[in-house]
This record gives C-alpha cells, sequence and structure tokens, in this order.
C-alpha cells in the first residue's frame, strides 16, 4: 500500500514511488496493478516534461465538471460533487507493464494521483505486483 499527502486539487507524481515499491519486490517481468481507494481522486499516466500539459488537463476537468453547476450532492462542499464526476471520468486502476525491473513507461510519461478535491487529503493506493522476481 502506497500513502500519498495531497497538498490540494492537482496532480501528485507517484512514479518513483512506485519504482521504488518494483525494486523491493525484486520484479522482473510481468506488471504492476495501480488502484486508488477513493471515489474523489483518480489515477493516470500523463506527460511528465511540460507542467503546461498538467495546468490544461485540470482546466479542461473543471470545465467538465464546474462546482457552480447546481448539484444536488453537496455533502463536504462545492467541490464534492464534481469530484465524484471527475473520477468517472478518469481512472480508479491502471496497469502497467514491468520489463527488466523497471516500468515500461514511454520517455515522457509519469504516473500520477489526481487529487480532485479542494483541500488536502491522505490517499491510499493499493499496488500489486504479477510476474517474475530475481
Amino acid at each position: 500500500m502506497l500513502t500519498a499527502q495531497t497538498s490540494g486539487a492537482g496532480f501528485t507524481d507517484l512514479t518513483a514511488e512506485i519504482a521504488k515499491f518494483l525494486r523491493e519486490a525484486a520484479a522482473r517481468e510481468g506488471v504492476v496493478t495501480l488502484f486508488i481507494r477513493h471515489t474523489s481522486a483518480s489515477l493516470t499516466i500523463q506527460e511528465n516534461a511540460d507542467p503546461t500539459v498538467l495546468v490544461d488537463l485540470t482546466t479542461a476537468l473543471n470545465r467538465l465538471a464546474p462546482e457552480n453547476a447546481g448539484w444536488c450532492h453537496d455533502t463536504e462542499g462545492p467541490d464534492d460533487m464534481p469530484a465524484h464526476i471527475k473520477t468517472m471520468l478518469t481512472e480508479t486502476s491502471l496497469q502497467v507493464p514491468v520489463l527488466q525491473g523497471a516500468l515500461a513507461l514511454g520517455t515522457w510519461q509519469a504516473i500520477y494521483l489526481v487529487e480532485h478535491r479542494a483541500r488536502p487529503h491522505r490517499r491510499e493506493i493499493v499496488l500489486q505486483f504479477a510476474g517474475s522476481v530475481d
């Protein structure tokens, strides 16, 4: 289990922590599965070179699920229902191939936790490796 502290809405790069998990598991060839145990945060693989990509993605999600759209569910505040919609539009789990002990990500790819709530949260991500080990 990986625990990540977010600072509010935005992207948190988990790539290094997942690579550490694979080293500690002595992973060689296989697949790592990630699953976030929340309904107002998600996981994604996105570009890690230009930070404006993450800014634009945040803008797009906010346009798709704005806070002021008259949602019925607002138990935890005006960002509550938009956060659930943003999670539904993205992913709660990912699978990434592992080759020669390393994540088989592309040159400009990173694995991110996407916090959809305005305030900081402690998020739990279940990690599981299936494959051959050293």
